[in-house]
């Protein structure tokens, strides 16, 4: 999967969790949290959701490299290479 496609991935999960949220407008380079509403559940049900979709598991210690787009594209992308983008659309 590329970075690209990590993002969309990361973006669609967020959809899922909180689809009232504007998600077209995102800074890749800005937090998440200071963007849009995610409490520390909605973050846990991301991490969640990186599991069930692709295997993919991130240790407590490395929530903080899923701050913005850019850092989970970078942080996952050695962890995603061989996956399959999966939409919930």
């Amino acid at each position: 999967m590329t970075k690209e496609e990590i993002v969309s991935a990361i973006k669609d999960i967020i959809h899922t969790i909180a689809p009232d949220e504007e998600l077209g407008g995102l800074d890749p380079q800005e937090r998440l949290r200071d963007q849009i509403e995610l409490d520390s559940m909605d973050f846990l049900d991301i991490v969640m959701e990186l599991r069930k979709r692709y295997g993919v598991n991130v240790p407590e210690d490395d929530y903080k490299e899923l701050a913005s787009l850019d850092s989970c594209a970078n942080y996952l992308h050695p962890l995603m290479q061989d996956k399959e983008l999966k939409l919930s659309v």
